[in-house]
């Protein structure tokens, strides 16, 4: 859309007024709160709440991105043509989330000591070496190409270090040479203990997915990943 300040994008969100999940309801508002001006992302310029019977509603205004997403879904079906340039801001973007200071979570103690054996296998530790702050839902469909952009803040909070490369190589894995490419460069995160505990985790919740018949074409890559990596930390 186009607003008297430039081209802009509006985000639309509703939910019944007594079962609002406050934790993504709020991230994009607090992300703009406590991220960095330096990473990458659409400017939040303006929101506005109202109700409606039973039902609340939230309007958030953002700059319109430069750069469209990589991908049309998260679950990648094509390597993105990225620049060498694009990696290197993402790895700058990772460790700069990974450094912010808070108490919001996305991933959670109880659901990995339920989740991670059930879905795995296998016993697993289901402690993370350590946590650090996460984007939370970082795919190609929620990073802009060929400029860097990171959208989508519903969802971030601590998470085991790691988190989010892991998730996007587990959501890249129907695409062989574009999980490679993660691989290569994120190795610094996905090349350590905590890198492949992080992974295991991101594998385990799109698992949990696939139950419930979403990202299904993912689950044979998936556990053959988290065969592999069970292997490995052995």
């Amino acid at each position: 859309m186009t607003t008297a300040h430039g081209p802009a994008w509006l985000r639309l969100a509703c939910a019944p007024t007594d079962r609002i999940a406050t934790t993504f309801w709020n991230g994009s508002v607090e992300a703009e709160r406590a991220m960095p001006t330096t990473l990458p992302r659409p400017k939040l310029r303006d929101l506005h709440d109202w109700n409606e019977g039973p039902w609340s509603y939230r309007a958030e205004l953002y700059d319109r991105a430069s750069s469209p997403a990589a991908s049309k879904s998260a679950v990648l079906t094509h390597e993105p043509d990225l620049p060498p340039s694009w990696w290197d801001g993402l790895r700058r973007a990772l460790h700069t989330i990974s450094r912010v200071r808070t108490h919001r979570r996305t991933a959670f103690q109880p659901f990995l000591d339920h989740a991670m054996p059930r879905y795995l296998g296998a016993p697993v530790d289901t402690v993370a070496p350590s946590w650090s702050t996460a984007h939370g839902d970082l795919h190609f469909a929620n990073l802009g190409a060929p400029a860097l952009t990171l959208f989508d803040w519903e969802g971030w909070g601590l998470a085991p270090t790691g988190y989010d490369a892991a998730m996007l190589h587990s959501y890249s894995l129907l695409v062989p040479s574009a999980a490679a490419r993660i691989r290569k460069e994120l190795a610094h995160i996905l090349d350590t203990p905590a890198g492949r505990f992080a992974e295991l985790v991101t594998i385990t919740e799109l698992l949990h997915l696939t139950v419930r018949s979403e990202e299904t074409d993912l689950r044979t890559p998936l556990l053959w990943r988290a065969s592999h990596l069970l292997e490995r930390v052995r």
